[in-house]
């Protein structure tokens, strides 16, 4: 076979410039930034730096020079996200350019997929089959209880157990705990334990007065009231509160409060003596109730509110004994991150490694801060967590999302959790959807996939596992441009 040799240079040579540009932008960001990278973690200082020259590099408008670049053979630079320095440089080097071999970077294609994988495997653990990803279950209350349901999860290739803290109480987690280490023992199977904190509970509830309000009808273009949780019932008839405190004091009129997975859509009036006078703008279901216990979001608003509640606070010392790794639900800014990760400090133990879950528009955007506070750690992940997130970010915005969360946390070496809804129908009633079959071989971009709890767990194991592995030869295929990014220019603006 021959030796490929480099372009040349006299048809080729106008990309030389922009490309030693752009190298020279991605150290300059880096060097702008290294008083942070003093306060990552030493083993992941490599990481730190990769995720800033990739950041750099998606804050301009790449699509032209990357069309040129296919043109000529090349790297266009896509699928470059966790290496993304060295395949400038190497892009470079084709094109005829010698660069000093002190100053060439060390996290190349290879290094970085090494760093990856191993990364994942002592997050979550050991798994049969390499090819595909990791495979997470959620625990349903039953589980506490139904030894043989926990060893046939185990035996269908469950890799990590998860309990969701926002159900059921500790005396059934402790149950749940003791039959999955027992089911592992006796399978053989090793299977870790993730931890999911509740976070904070924004619910409807229906005020009333001396009786149970379990639902409230409304139609489009009424208007109804918002108020405090504990605030005494007026007059009016249609009030909702929201279950976490405060927020009424957050709004702003023109914001918008989504009820019920989206299903309602409302935006705020005006606000008066902590009443805010809200108009229902759409209803998509079919019943025009809002119901009790319904979820209540906010992508608007700034919310003064702490991601880690007294609740979450009160599950740690359960966690410190029980907890492989803890997932950090409804998580915000970093100084929220880094709060946990002192509570989650082991005496003469290492620290339980934390999960971010990215389900609110704040932690979609403030993604790259996020990343480099669970640096300061040696292990972390993330979860796309798409349920509430689309709901945040509006359901035709999800696809573009939760690619840049998989880009932002492959440049960042974090291992990534693909949640919500993955077979759900199949989970539900034993038949999937099409449109379900395809977002599932999509999880394969992931280092782990999430199931909800289900009536056919097992049937939804299989069906993944098959799928995973016929998919998992083609995802690193696709090729994309990079226009410019807006996560990566706010961080990089930031500065």
């Amino acid at each position: 076979m021959k030796t490929s040799t480099p372009v040349k240079a006299n048809r080729w040579g106008h990309l030389v410039p922009p490309l030693y540009q752009m190298r020279s932008t991605m150290l300059d960001t880096a060097a702008l930034w290294e008083d942070k990278l003093n306060d990552i973690h030493p083993s992941q200082r490599s990481s730190a730096a990769n995720l800033l020259h990739y950041l750099a590099m998606r804050a301009e408008d790449l699509r032209d020079i990357q069309n040129e670049l296919h043109a000529a053979g090349l790297s266009s630079l896509a699928s470059s996200e966790s290496h993304a320095l060295r395949q400038v440089e190497a892009v470079l080097e084709r094109l005829g350019e010698t660069l000093p071999e002190n100053e060439i970077s060390k996290i190349d294609f290879l290094y970085s997929g090494k760093l990856m994988n191993q990364r994942a495997n002592v997050l979550f653990g050991p798994k049969v089959n390499p090819n595909i990803p990791h495979l997470m279950v959620t625990m349903d209350t039953a589980m506490a209880d139904d030894y043989a349901g926990v060893k046939n999860l185990l035996l269908a290739g469950m890799n990590i157990a998860r309990i969701n803290c926002a159900h059921d109480d500790e005396s059934t987690w402790l149950r749940m705990v003791q039959n999955i280490k027992k089911a592992s023992r006796a399978s053989g199977h090793p299977c870790k334990i993730y931890l999911d904190l509740a976070g904070p509970k924004l619910r409807i509830a229906l005020p009333s007065k001396g009786r149970k309000k379990g639902a409230m009808k409304i139609s489009e273009k009424e208007i109804f009231y918002m108020v405090e949780p504990d605030s005494p019932v007026p007059s009016r008839q249609k009030m909702v509160a929201c279950t976490l405190p405060g927020v009424i004091a957050c709004l702003q009129p023109g914001d918008r409060v989504l009820f019920d997975d989206g299903l309602f859509e409302a935006a705020v009036l005006s606000i008066d003596d902590d009443i805010a006078t809200l108009e229902m703008l759409r209803i998509s279901g079919e019943k025009n109730k809002l119901k009790n216990g319904k979820g209540i979001n906010f992508p608007d608003t700034a919310l003064d509110t702490w991601s880690l509640t007294a609740y979450d606070k009160s599950v740690i010392p359960f966690a410190h004994t029980h907890a492989d790794i803890v997932g950090f639900s409804f998580v915000r800014k970093p100084e929220d991150v880094a709060e946990l990760q002192s509570l989650l400090k082991r005496p003469k133990r290492k620290p339980i490694p934390i999960v971010l879950k990215i389900e609110t528009y704040d932690a979609a955007q403030n993604l790259p801060g996020l990343l480099l506070q669970g640096m300061k750690e040696p292990l972390f992940g993330v979860m796309i967590a798409r349920g509430d997130l689309a709901v945040e970010i509006g359901f035709e915005r999800l696809s573009e999302i939760q690619e840049e969360i998989l880009w932002l946390s492959e440049a960042a070496h974090a291992p990534v959790i693909w949640a919500t809804q993955v077979l759900e129908s199949l989970n539900k009633s034993g038949l999937a959807t099409r449109s379900e079959l395809t977002d599932a071989a999509y999880a394969t971009h992931a280092e782990c996939v999430m199931l909800n709890k289900g009536k056919h767990l097992l049937l939804v194991l299989a069906a993944l596992r098959n799928i995973l592995h016929r998919s998992g030869g083609h995802h690193l295929k696709k090729r994309y441009v990079f226009r410019p990014l807006g996560i990566a220019e706010r961080f990089i603006n930031s500065r």
